[in-house]
């Protein structure tokens, strides 16, 4: 990756960060996506609010498996574990270059610093693409979740522990009890959805599925 393509793909990250400040900083424009996303989720998962639970439970998998795919699509895993070995194994070598104070070694090896930084950051690279789907559709679902829920004639559950709890109070913090679910289903889920996709774009079918996706940003 030149240094070009490093410099526009960092300054898509800081419009795409704007943006997204943007956003969530206005309640109109909130209110408006909110309300266009309710006529499609709400039928989906909203169960005419009589489940709450299981609607934050279905939009966090939803969350959870569009980002991990899109992160799945951008991210070469083989060029990155071979970026990361490799800087293992030159970090190693470097290490005992100085303990045993071998100039000439050592000077061989920080010529070869600038190659190694080049290969991580190249495999690495495609992590920023995944944000612009997370602003197009995981940050709108979240938008609906919190607009969903806050509609709802009665948003009051129970745990083993207690009962009559409020969705929108806070046991933690500033952190509203059904945010609290939220994220609890989302590293539940997501650690097996995560696991499942790492391990299928190791398949043929993927890496061919991949090839063929055009889609670049750039």
């Amino acid at each position: 990756m030149n240094d070009k393509a490093q410099t526009s793909q960092l300054l898509l990250l800081m419009i795409l960060m704007f943006a997204m400040l943007f956003v969530f900083g206005d309640p109109n424009i909130r209110n408006v996506i909110a309300v266009s996303l309710n006529a499609v989720f709400a039928p989906l998962i909203g169960f005419n609010g009589q489940y709450p639970l299981l609607t934050i439970f279905l939009a966090g998998i939803i969350v959870v498996f569009l980002s991990s795919f899109f992160t799945n699509l951008f991210t070469d895993w083989k060029a990155m574990g071979k970026a990361q070995e490799t800087s293992r194994a030159f970090q190693k070598e470097l290490s005992k270059a100085r303990r045993e104070g071998n100039t000439n070694r050592v000077n061989k090896l920080m010529k070869m610093q600038p190659q190694i930084m080049q290969m991580t950051t190249k495999s690495s690279g495609g992590m920023f693409k995944p944000m612009f789907f997370l602003f197009l559709f995981i940050a709108p679902i979240f938008m609906w979740l919190t607009y969903y829920l806050g509609n709802l004639r009665y948003f009051y559950f129970t745990v083993p522990w207690a009962e009559g709890v409020s969705l929108f109070g806070r046991a933690i913090g500033i952190m509203s009890n059904w945010f609290l679910l939220y994220l609890l289903f989302s590293m539940v889920v997501g650690q097996v959805i995560r696991q499942g996709l790492k391990y299928f774009t190791w398949t043929e079918r993927w890496q061919n599925f991949r090839k063929s996706f055009k889609f670049s940003l750039k």
